[in-house]
């Protein structure tokens, strides 16, 4: 990029200073030499310029590049002194992080100290006080202490204060195993007590059960008697009933037989009295038949007397 500013620079200076044009007046009066010297003499000037210029150009550029070094220099010192302070700020950081973590332990290792403390303070009231009620405790049973002295004094057959509290505990001993036996049998008894009591509801209950089945399978034999009454009833009726309806069955069959009769002679055919290959029903088929065919007939004769009836004819003498 330098390079094509210094051509561009270059460039620029060349051309104003070759297009650089001499009054009109003096070209007129000057030969073709002296203009080529002049021209030339131009040149020089122009070169010398630029030279001036690039020498001037190029101390720039070193300057700018010295500088630039030195920016650079400067910028890489001040990134290492900004590593190093990160870095010194990370370990302050790390620092400061350890020394507030060992200092919250101490608190907490503090504040359990002061908590223990306070316990065991509270365990040496405690103390205290136990020793204290002992002590109270002792001068009250000191009394005792002074009647088992009496006791010994006044009884011979014991010789030590531990004689009398052996003959004591095993008193209490037996006292406790005679109470213990009282209430074992006495638990015994109640046991046997719910246990009897417990048998005489469930028996009460059965016999109450049975007078209840009792009275029921009663219920049920005196329900059975009315159904057996009624249903002999009915059988004696259905019997009557069955004996009618035989009676009434015969008529019909006769009846039957007879009209069969009278509609086989109205048809031409012979019937014997005793046949009975033709059954009822195919008799009352042949009965059925024969009636619609009378009553057809019957209606066609009504018909024919009606239409002789309306049709006009001569009248008869008074």
């Amino acid at each position: 990029m330098a390079t094509a500013s210094l051509e561009e620079y270059f460039r620029t200076t060349f051309r104003d200073k070759l297009f650089v044009k001499m009054p009109e007046r003096e070209e007129d009066h000057l030969t073709a030499a002296t203009r080529l010297l002049e021209k030339r003499r131009e040149m020089n000037e122009v070169e010398q310029a630029l030279n001036a210029q690039k020498e001037e150009f190029e101390l720039k550029m070193e300057s700018l590049q010295q500088r630039r070094e030195e920016l650079e220099r400067k910028e890489y010192q001040l990134k290492s002194s900004l590593l190093k302070f990160d870095k010194f700020l990370k370990e302050n950081d790390s620092k400061r992080a350890r020394a507030l973590k060992k200092a919250t332990a101490e608190q907490e290792q503090g504040k359990l100290k002061t908590r223990e403390i306070e316990i065991l303070a509270k365990k040496v009231a405690q103390l205290t006080s136990s020793l204290e009620r002992q002590h109270q405790r002792l001068e009250k049973l000191s009394v005792y202490h002074q009647f088992l002295d009496r006791v010994l004094e006044s009884a011979e057959e014991f010789t030590e204060i531990r004689d009398v509290t052996a003959r004591y505990d095993t008193l209490v001993t037996t006292h406790k195993d005679l109470m213990d036996t009282e209430h074992a049998n006495q638990d015994a008894v109640d046991a046997e007590r719910a246990h009897l009591l417990k048998l005489t509801e469930e028996k009460n209950n059965d016999i109450l059960n049975y007078n209840n089945k009792l009275a029921r399978l009663q219920t049920e034999l005196e329900d059975a008697k009315s159904q057996a009454m009624k249903w002999e009833s009915q059988w004696a009726h259905i019997q009557n009933t069955a004996a009618e309806k035989t009676l009434l069955l015969g008529r019909i069959n006769m009846a039957t037989h007879n009209l069969y009769i009278l509609v086989n002679k109205y048809l031409g055919k012979r019937v014997e009295k005793g046949d009975t290959s033709v059954s009822t029903l195919e008799r009352l088929d042949t009965i059925q038949v024969c009636i619609h065919d009378l009553a057809d007939i019957t209606q066609e004769v009504q018909r024919l007397v009606a239409a002789l009836a309306a049709t006009p004819g001569p009248s008869n003498p008074p």
